[in-house]
């Protein structure tokens, strides 16, 4: 069993998953989804909040299946596009829950998303502010985040939920590297290391 395999064990037996929605939202607050999948988590905060969602998924497949789970749901928008630092499209490796753009497995099938950048995704989507954002993007973390840090568009940001993942060689220093830069704006409100960590905007 790898170390991440035994946090997640460790993360699920406390019944630490809770904290995931622990957050001072409401009727008014928008909340971005990075890294769809299914649509369960989204599915949750809106049950929770009642608050506005937009779910940005790439792989075609996982976005039209969300769209069809939210047919006659109007507070979530789909976007079947990625969030990246720049807008391109790329292979991803096609593994479930797992599928990346990082590190492709030559096992697994591959499909082209296209990628676009989130300051530029956000201004489409009319999202001037984001009271929640949601990042498990399969090792894409790094990028997204750097970017939105370039970009300044991380003081829009009241509370920021990432799992960043092992996606070879330097993601740990990159990790920390990110974490030293989200200090200067957030502060850490609870880390289980290698499953989930959020932070919360240092208001004025």
């Amino acid at each position: 069993m790898s170390d991440r395999e035994r946090a997640i064990q460790e993360w699920k037996a406390a019944g630490r998953e809770e904290l995931r929605f622990d957050y001072d939202l409401d009727e008014s607050s928008v909340v971005v989804d990075a890294g769809g999948y299914a649509g369960q988590w989204a599915s949750d905060v809106v049950a929770r909040f009642l608050c506005r969602v937009h779910v940005f998924e790439p792989v075609p497949d996982f976005a039209e299946r969300i769209r069809t789970r939210f047919a006659r749901n109007p507070l979530v928008t789909v976007h079947a596009v990625g969030l990246a630092a720049q807008t391109r499209e790329v292979p991803i490796a096609l593994r479930g829950t797992g599928s990346s753009i990082v590190g492709g497995n030559g096992a697994a099938p591959t499909a082209v998303v296209p990628l676009v950048r989130a300051a530029d995704a956000f201004e489409g989507a009319g999202i001037e502010r984001v009271d929640l954002i949601k990042v498990n993007i399969e090792g894409a973390e790094y990028e997204l985040l750097e970017h939105l840090a370039d970009a300044r568009w991380i003081s829009r940001i009241r509370h920021l939920q990432v799992q960043f993942h092992d996606s070879g060689p330097g993601s740990d220093a990159r990790m920390r590297a990110l974490q030293s830069r989200l200090a200067e704006t957030h502060e850490l409100m609870w880390r289980h290391e290698l499953v989930w960590e959020s932070w919360r905007r240092r208001d004025p």
